[in-house]
Formats: C-alpha cells, structure tokens, sequence
C-alpha cells in the first residue's frame, strides 16, 4: 500500500459533528441528521486540504472488547448504558445520535469509501493495523489522544487532532509530542497508562500525573526501565516513587496491552484507493433524497471528482 493515506477515526469525527452542529439540521421528514451532514462536511474539508490518495472509515465493531476488560474491568466501564449476555456492551449515546450511525455507514458505502470495523476490536486498532501495514506516509484524524502513540516521524505517521471542526488541525508530530509531553510516538502509550485516563476508566498509578511520568520516562527510558528502576535498591528513584510503583505493579502489568494498540487485527481485503465516482450512484441519490443530505453531498462529491 504506497500513496498518501488517511485513516479516520470514524466515531470520533461523528460525535464531534454530532455535538458541533444543530440538530435543527435534519431530514425531510423531521429526523436530525447533523452527525451525518457534519462528517460529510469533514470528510469533504479534510481531502480538500490535506490530498490523501487511499482512505479509510475506521469503525468500532466493539468498542469496549473483553480481552481489554478482562485485563481492567474498569475499561471504559461508566460509559456502559445496559450489559449484553453475548456481544459488546451498549454504549451510552445520545438518543439523537444513534440512528444515525445506521445511515452514516449506508451513504460511506454508496459513495465507495471504505469502511472498516472487525469483531472484537476498536477502530484504534484498525487504524494501528492499518498503520503498521502503510508502505507510504499516514495521517490518522481522530479526537483520540491515545493516537498519538503511533506518530513516527520516520515513516511519516502523523496525527490530524482536529482543535475546531477540522478547519483547525493540530498537525501533531515527533516536535509537538516532545514540547507538550516530553516524549516521542512510542513514549506516549507509556506516559498513558502511567498517568492514567478517567475518560478511559484507566486508574493510572496513584500520585504519578503526567509531568512526573514525562520525567520518569526521560531518566529510565520506558516503563520497563522504570519498573526495574523501582525494584532496584540502588537507583535514584525516590522512596515516595518507588512505592507507589510497587503497588501498582499488578497494574502495570497488564496496562499496556489495553493501552496500547493492536497492530494484527486481521482486516478483510478492501479497495482503499479515494473513490472519485461513487461506487452506488442509484442508493446514493435515494439516500441523499431521504435523508436530504443536500450540500454536504453535493460539496463532497465535487471534492472527489477533482
């Protein structure tokens, strides 16, 4: 896979418009359809600015999968609406929003952009799969700061952090990690589970925030530099550290294979290459008419065709 790619995380830019445009923006027949006239909208600005050649919508076909929560059942535990005997857990989502997730899906795959969701994982490891796999430079859009782990300036990987709408990204590389957090790319998942993540459910090691894991990572390297630093009499780290790293050893154990993303999710063959036609034209018109996708379509479409 060569050319410039562009992996969306596909739930996050959703919420985003979601929450970012009216719902007074809605169907023919009174349904709102602000999350779906707003990726639309984003999906249209970001191939107008940044050229991608391949592109992916990366979904959450689970987005709380119980290999993670197995290793920490708090993992993403308080945003659980009702616990499902088989399957994934249904999230809590606005009443507003989940229907159109449905018709989000539909007109992603009328238009031909591929679209991409495997059973029993989230769509970071989709995109972190797809990552490890690029043959040319990536540029991952997501709200998701956990992203970052994977910014390697060396292949060209780097996070499009969308600020306000995506009209202002923050472009974030090896440089922005290093001023706002004082690590790299692989430094980050460890800074992560160090510091821990509310949102997450991630409990962290109790007493160690992000400047004091940012600071532990520069003198002992990673987390297993400083997991063997703690348990050796002879380092400098301090008694305060050292405890608090000890207790949260069982922790510390299994924190980064949640935290950290997968990179061998088996994805299913798909064509990735930017659509400059739509793959359904015919589902495509019904869709725009029922929904009354309107300009956001019609602006998307143009973008593509150039």
């Amino acid at each position: 896979m060569t050319g410039r790619l562009m992996l969306l995380d596909t739930a996050s830019l959703y919420f985003r418009a979601y929450f970012g445009v009216p719902d007074s923006v809605r169907a023919p027949d009174g349904t709102p359809v602000n999350a779906v006239r707003g990726l639309l909208d984003f999906i249209d600005r970001l191939v107008k600015d940044h050229h991608p050649d391949r592109l992916v919508a990366c979904m959450d076909a689970d987005w709380r999968p119980a290999w993670r929560v197995e290793l920490i059942p708090s993992y993403k535990a308080h945003r659980v609406a009702e616990e499902q005997p088989s399957g994934p857990d249904t999230e809590e989502v606005p009443d507003t929003l989940t229907p159109q997730v449905p018709v989000i899906e539909e007109v992603l795959d009328a238009l031909g952009i591929a679209r991409v969701g495997v059973p029993g994982y989230e769509a970071d490891d989709v995109i972190g799969t797809f990552t490890a796999r690029a043959g040319g430079p990536v540029d991952i859009v997501t709200g998701d700061r956990d992203l970052y782990q994977l910014v390697d300036d060396a292949r060209d990987i780097r996070v499009l952090y969308p600020i306000k709408g995506v009209g202002t990204l923050q472009l974030t590389d090896e440089a922005v990690l290093r001023e706002k957090y004082g690590v790299d790319g692989r430094g980050y998942a460890d800074l992560a589970l160090l510091r821990g993540d509310p949102s997450d459910g991630l409990p962290g090691v109790p007493g160690v925030g992000e400047k004091t894991a940012a600071k532990l990572l520069a003198e002992y390297g990673d987390l297993a530099g400083i997991v063997a630093a703690a348990e050796d009499p002879a380092s400098r780290i301090t008694p305060a550290q050292r405890r608090r790293l000890t207790e949260a050893r069982g922790y510390l154990e299994v924190a980064p294979k949640v935290v950290r993303v997968a990179a061998d999710v088996p994805l299913p063959a798909v064509d990735t290459a930017l659509p400059r036609t739509p793959r359904d034209p015919a589902a495509l018109e019904a869709l725009a008419t029922r929904w009354g996708l309107g300009g956001s379509l019609q602006r998307l479409l143009g973008t593509l065709g150039e």
